[in-house]
């Protein structure tokens, strides 16, 4: 009886340990969640602590840390300036959905959300990737003016100071 209740439960710890990883719209749903309380005015926005290490690859996450870091010793506006999930300084969620748009390759995926914002239909699109076991948001990719915009891009380019560019910033 205790080897067949043994086997049993190494049986149950092996299925539960190759249970299918979630899909990356999760991680995106998860996000869009934080983003309506930020919109509803309670807690901190996807990109900042604590929702950054959890819904971003890493190095999307220290670049979103380091345009906070500029903008904490400028006191001027980082490279984004407005809510990349919303596409806007201000908006709204309303009729959100969050869809995998073609097939998971190589830990890699992409991911749109499509929603109601102040009467106009939006769509964002989110390059997913599989990392510290679970799927991570790599970047972000907007339309402005008929043109896509990447969040990584734009958070990638260099600042005019900060210490981590050696030139202090004057406040």
């Amino acid at each position: 009886m205790r080897s067949l209740l043994a086997v049993t439960g190494l049986i149950l710890v092996f299925v539960a340990s190759h249970a299918a990883e979630p899909m990356p719209d999760a991680t995106v749903r998860k996000a869009y969640e934080v983003t309506q309380k930020t919109l509803d005015g309670s807690g901190e926005p996807p990109w900042r602590p604590p929702h950054r290490d959890q819904l971003m690859s890493k190095s999307l996450a220290a670049l979103f840390a380091r345009d906070d870091l500029f903008q904490d010793e400028s006191g001027d506006i980082g490279h984004v300036g407005a809510d990349p999930f919303i596409n806007g300084q201000d908006g709204e969620l309303k009729d959100l959905k969050v869809a995998l748009a073609g097939k998971v390759s190589r830990g890699r995926a992409r991911v749109v959300a499509s929603f109601q914002s102040l009467g106009q239909r939006m769509a964002v699109r989110f390059l997913m990737v599989e990392e510290g076991g679970g799927w991570r948001i790599d970047d972000i990719v907007n339309r402005i003016d008929g043109k896509a915009y990447s969040i990584r891009a734009a958070l990638a380019q260099p600042y005019d100071c900060g210490s981590f560019m050696g030139k202090p910033c004057r406040r």
